[in-house]
Parts: structure tokens; sequence; C-alpha cells
């Protein structure tokens, strides 16, 4: 291509980014861009990530819906994709946003909440089709959705379903047969536990759903299975796909400019483990595999430096420290051993130590990087 060609074409990139050039020019820029980054986002830096957020974001506002359901479906596979063009496109019309609500592993359950707590069910059906829904997510489900919503979310045999919310599905079943029929379809959920736990009312409902189908035994189901529904979560341990998961939900919320001392004290407040410790990963600007070590080695020392150095709150530090996905369960006595250390050093010398630190870590792979190059 002669330079008088790419000047041209960088002259009309610059057009049609300022809303000046035809509808052709920027549907063809809009897709062009998001096909380039499906093909680059494993590779793309936090800034070039930005760069495209920025643009695409900037482009969806000119072009027409069957442009930006094309971007859609692009950006709905990968596992890091800019945030705020992903959650704009989710909040979009049903056909652009279906794609991004079902696979998108960008949307964090929060921005799912947001999205049923203010878009149609077609929206919310879209949720509740995902391959998991988280209870927090169902909750949101129950509360808004309509029949249609509420039943997909019911046949999902993924969706997490916490006492409150069947409460609420019995409640409903009462007044809705297809609801009713498809809860009754749940083999996961011990009936048995439940009638002991909901209050009177949903009790009596129970019941009377149990009439409703002689031929199937709900109670027998469930014990059969041995999946109760309230089933505790295993709270220590690493997942490296929830880690995966987690790591690039922070890294759009990141890119919203909201990775911020109240998202942490949500993740914590909701139990998100491994959405703190990749949220801290970003934030102390540590390579994943160093935070995983610490967690891996059950290293207190080191993540008591970063975090106070971080600038955490006691009472914060206190929660996010329980929170975290440890190889091991800190006992309690661990916990109180390590929010007493917390405290008794001050943040500029634990700034002092944590950059020290860094400064020996990077010295320490410049020279490994020196002595493999020589090697080769």
């Amino acid at each position: 291509m002669s330079e008088l060609d790419q000047g041209q074409r960088a002259f009309s990139s610059f057009r049609v980014l300022n809303g000046e050039g035809n509808h052709s020019e920027r549907e063809d820029l809009f897709r062009n861009m998001a096909e380039l980054f499906s093909y680059v986002s494993d590779r793309c830096d936090d800034e070039q990530v930005a760069q495209y957020d920025e643009v695409l974001c900037q482009l969806a506002e000119f072009v027409e819906i069957e442009a930006r359901a094309h971007v859609a479906s692009l950006l709905a596979p990968l596992d890091r994709a800019p945030g705020t063009v992903v959650v704009k496109l989710a909040n979009d019309d049903i056909e652009v946003a279906r794609p991004l609500l079902q696979f998108s592993k960008v949307l964090s359950d929060d921005d799912l909440i947001d999205i049923i707590t203010h878009q149609s069910d077609q929206h919310r059906e879209a949720i509740a089709s995902r391959h998991k829904v988280a209870e927090r997510v169902g909750d949101a489900i129950v509360d808004h959705g309509q029949t249609g919503s509420v039943v997909r979310l019911v046949r999902n045999t993924n969706a997490e379903l916490h006492k409150a919310t069947l409460e609420k599905l019995v409640e409903r079943a009462a007044k809705d047969v297809e609801i009713a029929a498809d809860l009754r379809g749940r083999t996961d959920i011990d009936w048995a536990s439940l009638r002991g736990e909901i209050d009177d009312v949903a009790s009596k409902v129970l019941e009377t759903l149990g009439e409703m189908n002689r031929g199937v035994d709900p109670v027998t189901v469930g014990k059969v299975n041995a999946v109760v529904y309230n089933r505790m979560r295993n709270r220590a341990g690493f997942s490296s796909t929830e880690w995966k998961v987690a790591y690039n939900q922070v890294k759009a919320l990141s890119d919203r400019k909201q990775l911020n001392e109240r998202a942490l004290a949500r993740f914590a407040r909701f139990g998100y483990g491994h959405h703190s410790a990749a949220a801290l990963t970003v934030i102390l600007q540590v390579k994943p595999e160093v935070f995983v070590k610490w967690l891996a080695s059950q290293d207190y020392v080191a993540m008591t430096i970063a975090l106070r150095a971080a600038g955490l709150a006691p009472d914060l530090f206190e929660a996010i420290f329980a929170t975290m996905p440890w190889r091991d369960l800190p006992t309690t006595q661990d916990t109180k051993m390590v929010v007493s250390r917390f405290e008794a050093i001050e943040r500029e010398e634990a700034a002092n130590i944590f950059e020290l630190w860094r400064a020996h870590s990077f010295r320490k792979r410049a020279a490994t990087e020196e002595r493999m190059a020589a090697s080769a």
C-alpha cells in the first residue's frame, strides 16, 4: 500500500471516529476493529485493551443494530474483552445482548444483577440459561423475572438456588402451574430439609406441590441423589478455572475504572475469594503467578505486607483475608495473629518493604533472562 493510500485510510478512520464518515465506513471500522481484537485479545496489554474499548464504545453509538449484534457475537466467547463495551452491548436490545448474556465470562455477577434489574425479561431469560448461574444472580431473577425467565432458571440444573430463593419459588409456584411443574423436576433439591427450614406459608404450598403430581416423589428423588439444596461450599482451595474467570472479570472492572475499595468490600461480603485475590493482584501490580504462589504456600507475611502497603483498612483486610482461596483454611488463631501484625505495621514501612521486594524480584528476573540469553 502506498503512503498516499495509507494517509487516505487514516484520514477516513479519523473522520469516522468523529462521526463524520458515512454509514458504511462506520460499520466497516466497527466490525473490523472487533474482529482484529478477537484475534489478538490474548496478547493485548491493559493499555491496548483500553484503546480498543474507547474506540469500540464510540463507534457503537454510530452503527445499526446488525453491526452491534455482530460485534457482540465476536466478543461473547473471549476470556478477555474490553469491559466497557461489553457492558454497553449487554444492556443493548436483546438481539445484540443475547450472546453476551448467555456466554460472556467478562460479565460479573454484579453486572448481570444490574441488567436483571433494569432490562427486559428476555434479557433475564438469556442470563438464566448461562452455563452457571450464581445464587445472587438466580435470586435477582426470581425477584424481578416473569414466568419465562423464572422457568428458564428452574430448568437450569447448573443454577444455584439458595434457601431464600427456593422459598420465593415455592410461593410463586402456588400461583403458576408452569413454575410448579419445573420446580418438581429439580432432583438436586432436598425437599425434606427444605420442609424443615422454610416458613409455614411456603411449607403448606410445598405440600400442595407434592399432591399435584403423585407420580413423582421429590423427597425420595432428593435422597437418592444425595444432593442437598443448600450444600456447603468448600471455603478453602484454589481453582484455576475460577481464578481465570475472576481475573478477567476484575480486569474488565478495571477497564471501567471501577476497581476500588468498594469493589473489594463487595467481593469480601459475598465470599468471592478468587475475585478478591484477582483484584489485589491488579491493584498491587504483581504478576498473577506471584499472588497464586502466596495462596498456595499460605504466605501470610507477604500477604500482610502487600495489603498494608495497598492502604487497606484493618476491617477490610480481615474480611479479605478470611475470603481468600487459601490452600488450607486459616484457623481462628491464624487470623487473629495476622490481623494483629497488620495493625502493628505502619503503612509507610510496609510500602518500603514491598517496593524493596518488588525491586529485588525485577533484578532477579532480569538476571535470569540474561543468563538464558547468554546460553542460547
